[in-house]
């Protein structure tokens, strides 16, 4: 094990899971059940997130790329009649725990594992809710990797604060400057600067490749290049 780096501590969505994969075709089923039938208010739903419902995409500026629940709900509430602020929230939060992840990696899990081997400490940090990342860890076969997982709402705030990385750092008893924060946005690079970790960037998918690269100290294609970039520092 190398010296310089002791923990991972990874995003979820966009970095272990394909985010358009994911959220595409559950975000369409999302909308048609706010919308019940009236296409209008679907094209505008969809329109309140930057969300193109043709083709399952999310645009640059979607909120459900790097922001949390309470983001979300705020930009689809004027678009629903008969709804209070907390109730969308929940609603939010209990209907992405259904979403089924699509790995970012084949073999996600043995990927994984090899961490594990290697003596490294692994966690999660995202701005989902807790129990959604954890339902969504458990459904890819990946939730007993992680030692640590935080969400906007476990009490450690939301990134690109830094509060779930120093929490992950404290629980783990690893310094920060020996954990890389991996992600695939720039509130991920953000977040691991403000807490003195390792930045790492992981491309493919990213929205804003070239922001993403400009704040990183290491760039990746995905992180099926971790293990050979922690070979390199052994």
């Amino acid at each position: 094990m190398s010296h310089a780096i002791s923990g991972l501590l990874f995003d979820k969505d966009g970095t272990l899971f394909d985010l358009s994969a994911t959220w595409g075709p559950w975000c369409s089923h999302f909308i048609d059940g706010l919308a019940q039938d009236d296409k209008p208010r679907a094209f505008a739903l969809a329109a309140s997130i930057e969300f193109v419902v043709e083709t399952q995409v999310f645009l640059p500026g979607s909120p459900v790329l790097a922001d949390t629940s309470d983001d979300i709900a705020a930009c689809l509430l004027p678009h629903l009649t008969g709804w209070r602020l907390d109730d969308l929230i929940a609603y939010i939060n209990k209907m992405a725990a259904t979403a089924i992840p699509v790995p970012t990696v084949d073999s996600l899990p043995a990927l994984l594992q090899g961490f594990l081997d290697r003596g490294l400490v692994l966690g999660v940090a995202t701005n989902d809710a807790e129990d959604a990342a954890r339902a969504h860890l458990r459904g890819a076969d990946i939730l007993e990797h992680f030692s640590f997982v935080a969400g906007f709402d476990s009490g450690f705030g939301r990134k690109p604060s830094p509060g779930q990385l120093t929490a992950f750092a404290g629980r783990s008893g690893i310094a920060p400057h020996r954990v890389a924060m991996i992600g695939d946005s720039v509130h991920d690079m953000e977040a691991a600067r403000e807490a003195g970790m390792m930045a790492i960037a992981v491309v493919r998918g990213a929205h804003d490749p070239a922001a993403l690269m400009g704040s990183a100290d290491v760039v990746l294609e995905d992180i099926g290049d971790l293990s050979r970039w922690i070979y390199r520092l052994q």
